[in-house]
């Protein structure tokens, strides 16, 4: 057989083993980061009861994640509308992709969030969102407090990493989107 037929096919042969071993780590989320255990909460000062409104959490996640960051480019918004939104950009293979991820809020016993994502857009793709976590995981650098989960298809928000003015600690009470309720608990420190 002639060499160079040999050759095409040794590298067609790696060509096609490579594409197969990407859509199969796409396809396989690796496993998530573990959840920090439950902390209980004992307030040590006085205790404020928050009402605030979407936009009131909206601005307030977009300026912790801004503070987060510490002038590095944004690599998430968030959006608060009948559900949590969170826009961001991927690129791969020299393109960036608009991305949008639909969650729900659900309060934690301990006062922490857990955003379950219900849909996801990303241009004309078609992936799984589990492998779209795992891409945003692995690509976009989160402030430490947001752990997201591809396997689950969540996104923790640990509220009480949340460095805050003061040392205040903010817990949540309640989320209702639909009637633009939410509540939060503030502790302000009394040492």
């Amino acid at each position: 057989m002639n060499l160079w037929k040999i050759a095409f096919f040794v590298l067609a042969g790696l060509i096609v083993s490579g594409i197969i071993a990407l859509v199969i780590a796409l396809e396989s989320p690796m496993d998530s980061d573990p959840l920090p255990p439950p902390t209980q909460y004992t307030p040590k000062g006085s205790v404020l009861s928050v009402k605030a409104t979407r936009s009131d959490l909206e601005a307030l996640a977009n300026n912790y994640i801004r503070k987060a960051m510490k002038g590095e480019p944004l690599p998430v918004t968030m959006e608060v509308k009948d559900d949590v939104m969170l826009h961001s950009e991927l690129t791969a293979f020299g393109m960036t992709f608009a991305l949008m991820m639909h969650f729900d809020p659900v309060v934690l016993e301990d006062g922490n969030l857990m955003l379950k994502q219900t849909s996801m857009e990303i241009g004309e793709l078609n992936l799984p969102p589990s492998t779209i976590l795992m891409v945003l995981r692995d690509s976009v650098k989160l402030p430490p407090w947001m752990i997201v989960r591809p396997k689950e298809e969540e996104i923790f928000i640990h509220l009480s990493e949340l460095e805050i003015a003061g040392n205040l600690q903010v817990r949540a009470k309640s989320i209702d989107l639909a009637n633009d309720t939410i509540e939060l608990e503030v502790t302000i420190p009394t040492d």
